[in-house]
């Protein structure tokens, strides 16, 4: 049995998974709530909210799959991208378990979990090649997956994330941070035709959002006091309509151009209720097979990085203790 102990510390939340067989047994998640005084995440913070949590979570993932170190195939853990000091954490005490353990360390790119997120269901699991439209804070792309390992970027946003936009225009409302989830709570009863906000026209596969925050900052410079509180529902609707038709578009765009009608979507963004009906829905009118994580393996988490550690560890594919984290890394 291939046995493996992941552990994800990219940004604000510590994790660890394990997975037998590419079965995810257990998924722990230690969520920081420090960061919503100040309206983002705080990086020192973080780090240190990791070193707190590493130890517990990794016992709690352990002690949920009825598993011991000693049976352990292998560690690994999140090398890039993200926070440095997040990643420093989570790196060291992977390299550290491993040295001490004399187990095999598999390094794990972020951005190939939250696409490879979609395996982890073994009862709806896309066929390769799919697509995968991954959203999150920091990333917004459009990822043509043809294997676990064959990984080619053909869209993404030349300034802002989708998820970044969400929390920013959150912000903009008067909304606490984290605002995205918020805008999709209210968004439920409001209507999303209300208010049309700028859709930035960018060539090919490629995203922008730096120009649908502006336009929704100087709409509301434009209105009078009390507008945000009476039209709430309405504008948070209207914002994510807006924010989902400009992912929406962009997929059908590669769909067009692929042919592949295996669409997946990944990373944070893909919990958001709208976005999750509106790909469901373009699944049946123009008969694609849609695939979408469960909720718990779109936010990160260890588990997406022990389903991709599981595939690499069957292409032998290691990492040596020399090795070190990234804040930045391509492919």
């Amino acid at each position: 049995m291939i046995t493996i102990l992941a552990i994800e510390s990219s940004c604000d939340e510590t994790s660890a998974s394990i997975c037998a067989d590419g079965k995810i047994l257990s998924n722990f998640i230690a969520n920081q709530t420090i960061h919503e005084k100040y309206g983002g995440v705080v990086p020192e913070l973080a780090s240190r909210a990791h070193m707190q949590n590493i130890v517990p979570v990794v016992n709690a993932a352990l002690a949920s799959a009825n598993c011991n170190l000693a049976s352990v195939s292998a560690i690994a853990f999140t090398q890039a991208p993200g926070l440095i000091g997040s990643l420093l954490v989570g790196a060291q005490f992977a390299k550290s378990l491993a040295l001490s353990l004399n187990k095999p360390l598999i390094a794990v790119h972020h951005m190939q979990a939250h696409v490879l997120a979609n395996l982890i269901d073994e009862s709806n699991k896309p066929e390769f090649p799919f697509l995968c439209l991954t959203v999150s804070g920091g990333h917004t792309q459009i990822v043509w997956a043809k294997s676990p390992f064959e990984l080619e970027v053909i869209g993404e946003t030349i300034d802002d994330a989708a998820g970044e936009a969400f929390d920013k225009t959150a912000k903009l409302l008067g909304l606490p941070y984290p605002g995205g989830p918020l805008i999709d709570k209210y968004a439920k009863e409001g209507n999303p035709l209300a208010f049309k906000f700028a859709e930035p026209q960018i060539t090919e596969l490629n995203f922008s959002f730096s120009g649908l925050k502006t336009s929704v900052l100087y709409f509301l410079q434009k209105q009078e006091a009390g507008f945000i509180n009476k039209n709430l529902n309405d504008l948070c609707a209207s914002i994510q309509h807006t924010i989902i038709n400009i992912l929406l578009k962009k997929i059908k765009l590669a769909v067009k151009q692929t042919g592949i009608k295996n669409v997946c979507i990944a990373g944070g963004v893909s919990a958001n209720s709208g976005l999750r009906n509106a790909l469901t829905e373009c699944g049946i009118q123009y008969n694609w097979k849609t695939f979408i994580p469960k909720f718990e393996y779109c936010t990160d988490n260890a588990a997406m990085i022990a389903i991709t550690a599981y595939y690499k560890y069957l292409a032998n594919d290691f990492s040596d203790l020399t090795i070190s984290p990234t804040a930045r890394a391509t492919w």
